[in-house]
């Protein structure tokens, strides 16, 4: 094979769709699916797995990121604690936010050096796939154009929260879709510290189920991080 023949394979072979193992996990606590994550986040550093991407489920959970302002939880420990919402402080970017039932939590577990090494990019990504995803049930999204509001919003307010965490260019953590979601429990917190409201899917009329929507982020993630999605339930 002549050098410019090595060149364009090359080429074509930097296009090629990437393989990532896609696993459903259900119903799962977050400090279990947190654990999960930092196994295989160990494991992608190793270079043992393809990219990762997690679709999961919890019960009530208030998750601290690396930003969070005590203050933005509005409820005391106590009262969270009866009403069964675990309090959790965690290492992703951002302020404060809840995870519960009705809503699709994405982890995907990224090798950035195999896509591009720019975690602005990254998070652009996460956006862009899920506008496109909501496309498909008829719900205009978009990016906010003000500083600090990263996520997808709609007229009608935050529909997915993002925060992520980068080591060695492997991520973790992910996106929150609000789908079904009780939108009451948001009252216990100021989300992501902005005092603006949020939606769900459901708040705006589309009665798609859980799996019509985690069916619909498997094509726009593919296409926007350049995967070959590959179901899989070995851990």
């Amino acid at each position: 094979m002549t050098l410019p023949d090595k060149m364009a394979a090359a080429a074509r072979d930097s296009l090629a769709p990437r393989p990532c193992h896609f696993r459903d996990l259900g119903l799962m606590r977050w400090g279990a699916a947190y654990d999960l994550q930092k196994t295989l986040e160990q494991r992608r550093k190793r270079g043992e797995i393809p990219d990762q991407f997690l679709v999961v489920e919890h019960p009530h959970v208030i998750t601290l990121g690396r930003n969070a302002r005590e203050a933005n939880v509005l409820a005391p420990l106590e009262l969270l604690d009866r009403l069964g919402i675990e309090v959790h402080e965690t290492d992703r970017g951002g302020d404060v936010t809840y995870h519960g039932p009705g809503q699709v939590v994405g982890y995907p577990i990224i090798d950035l050096r195999e896509w591009k090494r720019d975690v602005g990019a990254y998070v652009r990504g996460i956006e862009q796939a899920l506008i496109e995803a909501l496309a498909g049930f008829g719900i205009r999204a978009e990016r906010s154009p003000h500083k600090g509001e990263t996520g997808v919003w709609t007229g009608s307010g935050k529909i997915a929260a993002i925060g992520v965490h980068l080591s060695r260019w492997v991520s973790t953590h992910g996106f929150a879709l609000n789908v079904s979601t009780d939108l009451d429990y948001y009252r216990h917190i100021v989300p992501c510290g902005l005092t603006k409201p949020v939606t769900s899917l459901r708040a705006l009329g589309c009665e798609a189920t859980r799996e019509e929507v985690i069916q619909a982020l498997k094509a726009p993630f593919s296409g926007v991080f350049g995967w070959r999605l590959e179901n899989t339930e070995n851990l």
